[in-house]
């Protein structure tokens, strides 16, 4: 066994009964001056206990965080973390962070955000998505002089394309501030900013005619790409289309535009696939793949190439004709995903649209920004605002109307969560910062996350849950509350199927007619069972990579931008998840917002 434990400003770590003191070695100095506990990663299969602060132990499947919420969040010099496997002294690191208040740039004028934005031409891809719409309305409220907004739209005509942009933006309910800003003015003012173009990611040069292409190329400042198709286990093409096609095309666009300062990509953190421990902001280097990484195939493994899988794809559709099944496509996608060290489709088509960005980009500047689960607004420009289910979010509904009462995740797991405005946030410094800087000579990379600074417990959500619908009640279709037990958490597919299969049982029969034929009955209800088990065990093995998740994002450049902010910016552009409070933010604001905005009010 390997473990760690926290003496004072040292740390002893335990490997096969021995003891070594390293805190005060000289090769760790800045240990040695620090009066406050550290945070640990503790590897393979050891157990972390009574230790006031943050401890983490990260297993070939699951990491363990224990978070005492009276404790103070550590600052960036605290942190010690390692990659799961075997560690020696030589692998404790420091986290280079701007976590703390005393970097902070708390007298400088800051990036200038408002300044360097305003006037400047963008191209926006994804508009019509919940994170679109966030970056949308941040801009336009808070630089109301930006230039033309160009947002690709995918529409018959160009009438259909003015339909979708005021139906789905213009007159939507986010934007209810600036409505009120404006008054009788806002639909000219929105007009007079947001320019919608009738094209297609998914086609050659975005379907654009060559006469448009050159009106919005020769003076645009930005391109920001945030179209996506987020389902886990999409069909193969779909996804390899749009995630990782779509991104080479927009590519492909940017270089017609001679004024460019920044191409900015909207990624996820969790395009870094199986890999465990502390992972870094770094991009993705040609052939790369997660488990030739991790050796995982010995030397075997071969690299990861775009085109060849493209081509392998195509070849495999041709050969299959129009016989090929969507379920058969959506296998693909997963074996392939697997097979080269990502959890699903998504992550795995989102991985290889980096890679594609990373090779055509040439001398475009490009960032890219990596959140983690983007959830519900956390202030602007209202608290809980969000549209469709996100990730965590079908669990939460299925709870909350006491359709499910137990999922398969690790209690001592954590689920990375960011808010979908301090996404944005991050996403116009970010945007700003290099829009100013000129060329970068590689992808920059920031990672919007909280699983280092702020960890979210899996058995804390879940807490947080039964007390929040315990006390506010989902309605059922008779507007009789649904009463929620405590939600249970299972480690294995096994606990889990048997405790749905009771839980599906014990349900049938209590909505049975007593005058059923006993036969029938059994009959149907065991149907009934097999088919609520087969669901929940499905929705279970797409979510399992993430509800067992052992990797921890490093946020260090996104921590950096934030210290370079001036004070008035972080106010008005912060985004510092470390300040989030948790029981405030599920309890008072995601849920809400959830039954409010999805649940319409149930």
């Amino acid at each position: 066994m390997m473990g760690a434990m926290s003496i004072g400003s040292s740390i002893v770590i335990l490997q096969n009964g021995a003891v070594n003191l390293v805190g005060n070695d000289k090769n760790y100095v800045w240990l040695s001056k620090k009066k406050t506990k550290c945070l640990m990663y503790c590897l393979s299969e050891g157990n972390v206990g009574g230790h006031n602060g943050v401890a983490s132990i990260l297993t070939k499947r699951s990491a363990l965080v224990n978070a005492d919420p009276g404790t103070v969040l550590l600052d960036s010099e605290n942190l010690v973390l390692a990659p799961n496997g075997n560690v020696n002294d030589q692998d404790l690191v420091t986290y280079n962070g701007a976590q703390n208040g005393s970097v902070m740039n708390v007298n400088g004028d800051g990036i200038g955000i408002v300044n360097i934005l305003r006037g400047k031409r963008l191209f926006v891809t994804g508009a019509t998505g919940f994170l679109g719409k966030v970056f949308i309305e941040k801009m336009l409220r808070t630089v109301p002089d930006v230039g033309k907004i160009y947002i690709l739209i995918k529409a018959k005509n160009k009438d259909a394309a003015m339909d979708r942009l005021k139906n789905e933006i213009i007159n939507a309910e986010l934007f209810k501030s600036l409505q009120q800003a404006y008054g009788k003015s806002y639909q000219s003012f929105m007009l007079s900013k947001l320019v919608p173009v009738t094209g297609n990611v998914c086609e050659s040069n975005l379907g654009l005619d060559e006469e448009t292409v050159d009106e919005i190329a020769k003076d645009l400042d930005i391109i920001v790409n945030s179209a996506a198709n987020t389902t886990f286990d999409e069909r193969y093409d779909v996804a390899l289309d749009i995630n990782t096609g779509g991104p080479s095309r927009i590519m492909s666009f940017a270089k017609q535009c001679k004024k460019l300062k920044l191409f900015l990509h909207v990624s996820t953190a969790y395009v870094n696939g199986q890999r465990q421990g502390r992972i870094m902001e770094k991009p993705f280097n040609v052939g790369e793949s997660i488990a030739w990484e991790s050796l995982r195939y010995g030397n075997h493994m071969p690299k990861l190439n775009v085109e060849d899988e493209i081509k392998m794809l195509l070849e495999l559709k041709k050969s299959w004709g129009e016989n090929a099944l969507a379920q058969e496509l959506k296998e693909l996608g997963l074996e392939r995903a697997k097979l080269y060290g990502w959890q699903d489709t998504y992550v795995f088509t989102k991985a290889m649209g980096e890679m594609m960005i990373d090779k055509m980009r040439g001398d475009i500047p490009v960032v890219i920004i990596r959140p983690s689960v983007i959830e519900s607004t956390y202030k602007e420009p209202f608290p809980g605002w969000m549209e469709g289910n996100r990730m965590m979010d079908p669990i939460v509904l299925y709870y909350g109307k006491g359709q499910l009462s137990g999922f398969l995740v690790d209690p001592n797991g954590v689920l990375d969560v960011v808010p979908a405005d301090m996404v944005v946030n991050a996403i116009m410094a970010a945007m700003a910062k290099h829009a100013a800087s000129g060329k970068t000579k590689e992808n920059y990379i920031y990672q919007i996350a909280s699983s280092v600074v702020n960890p979210l417990v899996f058995k804390d959500l879940a807490r947080l849950l039964y007390e929040h619908f315990h006390t506010s009640p989902c309605l059922d279709l008779k507007g009789r509350p649904v009463r929620v037990p405590i939600m249970q958490l299972y480690r294995s597919m096994e606990e889990f199927s048997a405790h749905i299969w009771k839980d599906a049982v014990n349900k049938s029969q209590s909505i049975a007619s007593p005058s059923t034929n006993k036969d029938k009955l059994s009959l149907k209800i065991e149907n009934i069972c097999k088919k609520s088990v087969e669901q929940a065990k499905y929705l279970a093995s797409i979510y399992e990579p993430y509800t067992f998740y052992g990797g921890r994002f490093d946020n260090s450049n996104t921590q950096k931008l934030l210290g370079i902010m001036s004070e008035e910016e972080r106010k008005t552009f912060g985004f510092d998840v470390g300040k989030i409070d948790w029981r405030d933010y599920i309890s008072n604001v995601h849920i809400p917002g959830l039954r409010r905005h999805v649940m319409k009010g149930r």
